[in-house]
């Protein structure tokens, strides 16, 4: 990779209590791309994804070991803020999670929080901002005050997509956010994630490797707890190197 990665995992290992979860994972992730993690259930890919912006902490018996930088900063030093790691590093979910409040307090809720706005105006403008980076504002302009939970599935998926980038992360980590939606919103969604990676750095867990191939400049496959191989997805899909990945790809294992 010739640019400077954004993010860099080294020997990651993590534990749930005794089970070894994910075993040395060395991957770099570069910045203002989509990167696709992809594997079989069950192979690691998620508990992964969680370890960049500390989810894993939420779970009594998980245990980090290895390095992972974002930046340059090691997330896992004892000095780390995991409030303000949270604020670098948005989530967006498999099932959207809209709070049940209206449209416009769901997107400003981060950026109140954080302190982002001083006034009324900067804040409206940046819930516009960020509801048109989601490809949402056209639809829900008029009914700011509504309920978030009152939208369609689709919507709801845009709409915590926008409630993410309204602090301004670095990195947005999307774990499989269409698995839970139609054909169609899956296109929009896609369509989007495209159109973001000019502003974030982008990490989707799929379980879809056409998915994967449309959306992604570069691909990770993780296998029984291990990193496989990473590349350009182009090249994982057309010429892995090793047979898992083959296998995997061509639906022998799965």
């Amino acid at each position: 990779m010739t640019k400077t990665p954004i993010i860099t995992a080294r020997d990651v290992d993590v534990f749930y209590g005794q089970k070894q979860a994910l075993d040395k994972i060395n991957l770099e992730i570069p910045e203002n791309k989509v990167t696709s993690l992809i594997g079989p259930s069950g192979c690691g890919k998620t508990t992964f994804l969680r370890c960049i912006n500390r989810m894993n902490d939420l779970v009594d018996i998980c245990r980090v070991e290895g390095e992972i930088k974002i930046a340059d900063q090691d997330i896992y030093a004892a000095n780390v803020d995991v409030v303000a790691l949270r604020s670098q590093v948005g989530m967006v979910f498999q099932k959207p999670n809209p709070f049940p409040k209206s449209i416009f307090d769901n997107v400003a809720y981060g950026p109140r929080i954080h302190g982002l706005t001083s006034s009324k105006a900067e804040m409206e403008e940046l819930v516009e901002w960020s509801l048109i980076k989601a490809g949402l504002w056209e639809e829900v302009k008029d009914r700011l005050q509504e309920t978030g939970t009152g939208l369609s599935g689709g919507q709801q998926q845009r709409l915590c997509i926008a409630r993410a980038i309204a602090v301004k992360p670095r990195v947005v980590l999307m774990d499989e956010p269409c698995s839970a939606l139609d054909p169609i919103a899956t296109a929009i969604i896609e369509e989007l994630i495209d159109e973001l990676r000019k502003n974030f750095t982008i990490i989707i867990v799929t379980h879809s490797m056409q998915q994967a191939a449309r959306v992604s400049q570069r691909t990770a496959f993780f296998h029984m707890g291990n990193l496989v191989e990473s590349g350009p997805t182009k090249t994982i899909f057309t010429s892995p190197k090793d047979e898992r990945t083959q296998n995997y790809i061509t639906g022998r294992i799965g």
